[in-house]
């Protein structure tokens, strides 16, 4: 079953986040200045693609040469770096972390952000580095030192947009500053998770191929596939439409009472085959609970929010969750 659903969009303000655009079957403007978007949304589950039995026998099929020696750290153990932190699900992802107690290390552009976001805390619970992923030069391998995991949420829009300024494009994003990363990470490291969007391996075909008019879709899959060939240990998670908050900044108290209105369940599947939309807190979640499920190092994962009962933080619902992607 699939319902079509249709968007009139202002084309002076056509800037969601990359991975927040659903596959487009039309695209049509109007002497008004608005483009209209029809897209459908696939509802069933043959969308999702069909996976070994055998989670931890194989990595997925778009990437090679990854390693597979699992490890799983106590929380009190990580110290995790996340790498744009004071986008929507990076913020979330921090303020998540930091309450659980995992110490955490922040790279970002303008540091002044995180007192903003997160308040202050002592340097051991959160060190905030200021560096520009998209200049190699910046990453300096004292700023990953004791770090066992990273949870790379950087991104900018699909479409030209005040947020291209500087420099800011899909190719210096998602390309340039995914590659220098992982080029300056340790080997030592315990897991990367990056988080990328639906819809990178069909960025040739209609309707992705409207989404990806400036590259958006390429570079993602590019910066996909340099984690994948990096030896790291590693996990995927390409995230569909990105929902609720938050859309901007806000104080951590705000961020810890967010919540992802009705859409509660999780659906996981691999392959690039479903689409739908991620609620923000479901997407931040899921990169910091695959850090401990060992069967996700080596793979890649399409996350989406349905309605209904979700898993919350319950680390053996997300389990089962990651486990069925791999038997559907």
């Amino acid at each position: 079953m699939s319902s079509t659903v249709s968007l009139a969009l202002p084309l002076s303000v056509l800037n969601p986040p990359a991975r927040s655009f659903l596959p487009l079957f039309s695209l049509n403007s109007s002497s008004s200045g608005c483009l209209s978007v029809s897209f459908k949304i696939a509802s069933n589950s043959n969308s999702v693609g069909k996976i070994s039995n055998s989670p931890s026998s194989r990595l997925s099929g778009e990437c090679e040469n990854a390693t597979s020696s699992p490890s799983t750290f106590p929380s009190s153990s990580k110290l995790v770096l996340v790498v744009g932190g004071s986008g929507g699900v990076g913020q979330l992802v921090v303020a998540s972390l930091l309450s659980r107690s995992i110490r955490v290390r922040l790279i970002l552009r303008d540091p002044e952000k995180a007192s903003a976001l997160f308040g202050k805390h002592d340097e051991d619970k959160l060190k905030v580095w200021k560096v520009d992923t998209r200049n190699f030069m910046e990453l300096d391998p004292s700023m990953f030192q004791d770090v066992t995991h990273v949870i790379c949420c950087t991104g900018t829009t699909a479409f030209p947009s005040r947020r291209w300024n500087g420099g800011n494009t899909p190719k210096r994003v998602d390309w340039e500053g995914v590659r220098n990363l992982v080029s300056a990470l340790p080997r030592s490291l315990k897991r990367i998770v990056l988080v990328s969007s639906i819809g990178v391996t069909k960025f040739n075909d209609l309707p992705w191929s409207i989404v990806n008019l400036f590259g958006v879709l390429k570079y993602k899959k590019m910066g996909e596939d340099f984690v994948c060939s990096s030896g790291l240990p590693f996990t995927i998670i390409r995230a569909g439409r990105l929902t609720d908050g938050p859309y901007t900044s806000y104080d951590l108290n705000t961020l810890l009472q967010a919540t992802a209105g009705e859409r509660h369940a999780v659906l996981i599947g691999q392959e690039d085959k479903i689409v739908g939309e991620a609620s923000r807190l479901v997407v931040a979640e899921a990169c910091i609970q695959a850090l401990d499920i060992d069967f996700t190092e080596g793979q890649i994962y399409e996350i989406n929010s349905i309605p209904g009962e979700g898993p919350g933080s319950d680390h053996e619902k997300w389990e089962e969750l990651f486990t069925a992607a791999h038997t559907k």
